[in-house]
């Protein structure tokens, strides 16, 4: 497909690359103004609405996938989230991981992204130690603890993804999305724009699986994710000699850089950085449990959450059930040990991060 636009000048490595800058400048401008999380939708102290933008977001994204599997645009045979064998231990205690620590931090892969496009440096780092703790755990030091829990696997054969009519499937998700949402009353305007976010997810697939194909340089069909993408961007700014620029970091850039534009645009740039020393480890410890639950689990909560569950897999489902159980366990766990110590069960408003 990619030849019959006539480029001359890019290849479709090169093209994907701003393909994907593109992606990442509008999921960071609108990701900044609606403060898109899945954190904030499970335990923020706004997740009604938080829960709303999210839920939209994903009704879209379900809808706009299937639709493009329909039109016979992209197919999802053969895709990671389709394996015949799920790993569901690592998968399980990836994702248990992934969402104890997104609830350290304060914010997902993603808001912290947006969140370091603003100013934030706590963001940054965390996304620093982020990046190579994944890296690590994908080609480093911890791919041990990855092929060992991925060795333990429960044969699905065909039924990689749910069963039965995927348009069923689809309309149930969409449906039950949008009714959450309806119910908690958000604003219709950020409504919309999350939306648009959703809207993104199955533009990438589109993009990457369809329009750029070509037979001849093949690339990988890929929408918006957060783990392998901040993995190959630390790679590529240590090694961007050896290796070219790809998806990841066109998105991984754009979306740094769109957050920025957005909050400047907005007054809401602001340079943070740590308060304590206590809250810089548990930022940093929740940065590695981000990294290893990231990879074991197959994304995190926008790679196998947004992008995966509309694919339908069983695999990405489970992923984003077990993200959302760390993390609700997480919290509970953190209110249950501020009340032994006398403390307050919620967290103080003054520490940022979402």
């Amino acid at each position: 497909m990619f030849e019959t636009f006539g480029f001359e000048t890019l290849t479709a490595p090169q093209a994907v690359l701003w393909f994907a800058l593109a992606l990442g400048l509008v999921f960071g401008a609108l990701a900044q103004i609606t403060r898109f999380c899945l954190r904030r939708a499970l335990v923020g102290s706004d997740r009604r609405a938080a829960g709303a933008v999210w839920l939209t977001a994903l009704a879209v994204a379900v809808a706009g996938t299937q639709g493009a599997v329909a039109m016979g645009w992209i197919s999802f045979a053969g895709h990671r989230f389709m394996a015949s064998e799920l790993p569901i231990l690592a998968i399980a205690a990836g994702g248990i991981l992934f969402g104890a620590g997104m609830v350290l931090t304060r914010g997902c892969v993603s808001r912290l992204t947006v969140l370091g496009g603003s100013g934030n440096l706590r963001a940054l780092l965390v996304l620093v130690v982020f990046a190579i703790t994944a890296h690590a755990t994908l080609k480093g030091v911890l791919a041990p603890v990855r092929t060992t829990l991925g060795s333990v696997t429960v044969p699905l054969g065909d039924d990689a993804a749910l069963p039965g009519d995927p348009w069923l499937w689809a309309g149930l998700l969409a449906a039950a999305a949008l009714l959450v949402a309806y119910r908690a009353g958000a604003g219709r305007g950020m409504l919309a724009l999350a939306a648009v976010i959703g809207a993104l997810v199955p533009l990438a697939w589109v993009g990457t699986g369809f329009i750029l194909y070509d037979d001849f340089d093949p690339i990988a069909m890929q929408s918006l994710s957060f783990t392998s993408p901040s993995a190959d961007t630390m790679f590529w700014l240590l090694a961007s000699t050896s290796i070219p620029a790809g998806f990841g970091a066109g998105l991984i850039g754009g979306v740094l850089g769109g957050a920025f534009l957005a909050a400047a645009a907005r007054g809401e740039f602001q340079w943070q950085s740590f308060e304590s020393p206590r809250q810089t480890g548990r930022y940093l410890g929740g940065a590695v449990l981000m990294g290893v639950g990231g990879v074991l689990a197959g994304g995190c909560t926008v790679g196998a959450g947004l992008s995966g569950v509309p694919t339908l897999s069983v695999a990405a489902i489970l992923a984003l059930a077990s993200i959302a159980a760390g993390a609700l366990a997480t919290r509970a766990a953190l209110n249950e040990s501020g009340r032994v110590s006398g403390g307050s069960a919620t967290t103080p408003a003054t520490q940022p991060a979402e």
